[in-house]
């Protein structure tokens, strides 16, 4: 890492700026487009999810590669194909008609966000801002968190005026065009390349330490435990007769905590480091799912519940983005936060099914509570054993 930041702050925002439009496009769609597609197309929802989840999965796989790239050559080619291949794909899902066509197309999705959501743009920030890296990082999720606040009204609109083939045929054009070009006319060749690999030398493979395994648990245990609160938070309120006003409360209430967290962090600066937030929100997710399991019909209980759940939602991006350089130091950015992206994602796709399944088989939701629960666990094993061990080294 440079010891000062060699772009203006500017070229952070405009970073944030993709990322917002790309995340909104390529990822928070498809809760909008998945329910006229089923009316019209007459696939079933397990399906339709299917190919969701198949996205992901490629995602996860293609992480560790897209870093290595990075690492070499930099981001600029790989955030502007990214940009422009989803947007592209975008449009052909628009016009799908057939159920393996879908999946294909999801494959090739889940290869753009790969190549441009979050971590590629935290690879640029980090080699580029020195010192800076975290508030930078900060700032980039703070702007990409209002994506589904914007994009997911946006897009409702455009399905209920000109149909979800139209809507997606008018945010995937939007993609490629505006990520797309930010990102050719402000990424220069070279961009997020490693101080390693512009030097010649070869990565330390991280997995070789085990506080990268002390890392993954952690990470990869927070993805099963956000991708399952997410698609089981509302069934589990209803089932235990809660109102449809107040389950909207609830989940209204997750939103602002995230965005509150991250302009903290944005205002602290220099002075949390990712051990500290770290910490903080292990803590904060262990006493909000433990709420979750002991009071689950209880509104007062559920509102807490979602403010300390949405603050550590917010906060655990940064720390995924700030984790590498302060426990990895010396590892390079983008290869090594690939590697982790990788089970992280494939849990973030086999959660949901999973919790599903125990569900269906147990008919307790109890049972998917305790379930998230012992994923904190894991989460908090995870923390200790990489806190831990990064220190004994130095």
């Amino acid at each position: 890492m440079t010891s000062s930041p060699s772009r203006p702050w500017s070229f952070v925002w405009l970073l944030a700026a993709a990322q917002l439009v790309a995340w909104g496009c390529l990822y928070y769609a498809f809760a909008v487009a998945v329910v006229p597609m089923e009316a019209e197309l007459g696939w079933s929802r397990t399906s339709l999810n299917g190919a969701l989840s198949v996205g992901l999965a490629t995602w996860g796989f293609a992480a560790p590669w897209v870093g290595r790239w990075i690492d070499r050559h930099g981001a600029r080619m790989v955030m502007s194909l990214g940009a422009m291949g989803g947007g592209l794909l975008m449009m052909a899902w628009s016009q799908v008609s057939d159920q393996t066509t879908f999946v294909l197309i999801w494959a090739g999705i889940g290869l753009c966000m790969a190549c441009l959501l979050y971590e590629p743009a935290f690879a640029v920030v980090t080699a580029l801002f020195g010192a800076d890296y975290r508030r930078a990082i900060t700032a980039i999720t703070l702007l990409g968190g209002f994506a589904s606040t914007v994009l997911i009204p946006l897009t409702q609109t455009l399905c209920d005026a000109l149909g979800w083939r139209q809507a997606l045929l008018i945010l995937g054009l939007f993609c490629a065009l505006f990520v797309g070009g930010i990102h050719l006319l402000v990424l220069k060749p070279g961009d997020g390349r490693s101080v390693l690999a512009a030097k010649g030398h070869a990565a330390p493979l991280p997995w070789r330490n085990p506080v990268f395994w002390g890392l993954a648990l952690w990470f990869t245990a927070y993805g099963a435990i956000f991708t399952g609160l997410t698609f089981q938070l509302i069934p589990l309120m209803t089932f235990y007769g809660l109102d449809s006003h107040r389950i909207m409360l609830v989940m209204a209430s997750i939103g602002p905590m995230q965005v509150l967290g991250r302009i903290i962090l944005l205002a602290l600066g220099r002075r949390l480091n990712a051990r500290m937030t770290g910490g903080g929100v292990v803590v904060a997710m262990l006493v909000a799912v433990g709420l979750l399991m002991a009071f689950p019909g209880d509104f007062p209980a559920l509102v807490a519940f979602a403010l300390l759940y949405g603050a550590a939602n917010g906060i655990i991006t940064i720390v995924r983005g700030t984790a590498v350089p302060e426990y990895l130091n010396g590892a390079s950015y983008a290869a090594t936060n690939g590697a982790l992206a990788l089970p992280v994602n494939i849990a973030k796709s086999l959660a949901p099914l999973a919790l599903a399944a125990l569900w269906s088989a147990t008919d307790s939701p109890r049972a998917v509570i305790a379930a998230i629960l012992a994923f904190c666990f894991l989460a908090v094993a995870g923390y200790v054993l990489a806190s831990v061990t990064s220190r004994r080294q130095g």
